[in-house]
């Protein structure tokens, strides 16, 4: 589903009246031999987790076209809403963990189960888990190798809560690649080129103008001996 721009200034930021009613969506998205269906349960309980944003489908085409080696490799996504590209990574070979605030559980373990192959999951089942950032990313991991989020940057409030997640996460050497539409409004250009940097090393690897929507693959500044995984 593709949004206008006045139905994006609706949806943001998040507001009790999002959607007078409750309705769901089914889509069905192709990536070369991949095949996604996705349910959009749209209504003001999820708010901006329901749709399938561009940003997402534009970091699933990146990853398929760009033919990221991801089998075998432990990847978690943040504010996963829908879970298409956690659910891509997972059917191209990786073990996946999908994340999003608590109330946006159900919606990614309903898409989780309506997209398990045939043949089972190339690696393992993807796991769904609630992460709230700032709160208690401290209590996952850091030996990820891929750590993925789509449209997640659009309220500056959360940027320093989300900035702090993602240095938690990539500690062990992740490779960090964020999609996002940037939203002049919301302060995301800001976080790319002032606030992300003040850790990581970031580098612009894809850009769709006539989206405005941009691809940042960024790696953590620390010193140590731990070798830095680079961006491709």
């Amino acid at each position: 589903m593709n949004l206008t721009e006045d139905q994006e200034g609706y949806m943001f930021p998040v507001c009790d009246g999002l959607f007078a009613e409750t309705f769901s969506e089914d889509s069905v998205y192709r990536f070369g031999k991949q095949e996604l269906k996705i349910r959009q349960l749209f209504g003001a309980n999820l708010g901006v987790a329901a749709p399938v944003w561009d940003a997402a489908l534009c970091l699933c085409r990146y990853m398929e076209e760009k033919m990221l080696d991801l089998k075998g490799k432990r990847v978690i996504e943040l504010g996963a809403g829908t879970g298409v590209v956690g659910i891509l990574a997972a059917r191209l070979g990786a073990s996946a963990t999908l994340t999003d605030l608590p109330h946006a559980i159900p919606q990614l373990e309903s898409n989780v189960s309506a997209n398990m192959p045939q043949c089972g999951w190339p690696s393992t089942t993807p796991t769904v888990i609630p992460l709230s950032w700032g709160l208690d990313h401290r209590q996952f991991a850091t030996d990820w190798d891929l750590v993925l989020g789509a449209d997640i940057v659009y309220l500056s409030e959360t940027y320093t809560l989300l900035l702090d997640t993602l240095t938690h996460l990539c500690d062990g050497g992740a490779v960090l690649y964020l999609s996002s539409k940037m939203r002049r409004e919301h302060g995301t250009p800001d976080f790319f080129e002032n606030i992300l940097p003040q850790r990581f090393d970031c580098q612009l690897v894809y850009s769709d103008t006539g989206q405005n929507i941009s691809i940042y693959c960024a790696t953590l500044r620390k010193d140590g001996s731990k070798t830095m995984k680079s961006c491709r």
